[in-house]
């Protein structure tokens, strides 16, 4: 399994997590992203800087993916392309996506989307990272690596 990680929009304290757990199991991550980012000097820690442009980042994801790995990502329709090459999607709120749920999610995401483009927006917008977002997804993380990173 090798971690890819979505890092234009992906929390400082997700990217801590997900350092700490590279130092710790030796994964491969890689962060992608269309600005540069500061990472761990770590042979095992990649960062791949993409030109600015429209899903530039997810295509490269998308293109670099294997079946089994795992995507750091909150963009939905990113998450679904991933899960259909056989990788798993885990949102940094540690909502993981998968098969069974990702068609509901991408329907519910392109619901709310033709809402506010019709001016209606019921949301106000995502509220801010919990502890317990934090926890839920060091142990999606960690469950992942646990089944998963050694095979």
């Amino acid at each position: 399994m090798k971690i890819w990680v979505d890092a234009d929009a992906c929390p400082v304290v997700i990217k801590e997590i997900l350092f700490k757990a590279a130092k710790r199991t030796g994964v491969q991550l890689t962060l992608v992203a269309n600005h540069s980012i500061r990472i761990p000097t770590l042979s095992n820690i990649k960062f791949i800087q993409v030109t600015k442009g429209f899903d530039v980042a997810d295509n490269e994801i998308v293109q670099k993916v294997s079946k089994s790995d795992l995507v750091i990502t909150g963009d939905i329709p990113l998450a679904a392309e991933v899960i259909e090459k056989g990788a798993f999607a885990l949102n940094p709120r540690g909502e993981l996506y998968s098969a069974d749920n990702i068609k509901a999610i991408l329907t519910m995401r392109d619901f709310m989307d033709t809402l506010r483009s019709s001016g209606v927006d019921t949301t106000g917008g995502p509220s801010a990272l919990s502890q317990a977002d934090r926890q839920s997804f060091a142990n999606h993380l960690d469950r992942l690596l646990s089944q998963y990173a050694s095979n």
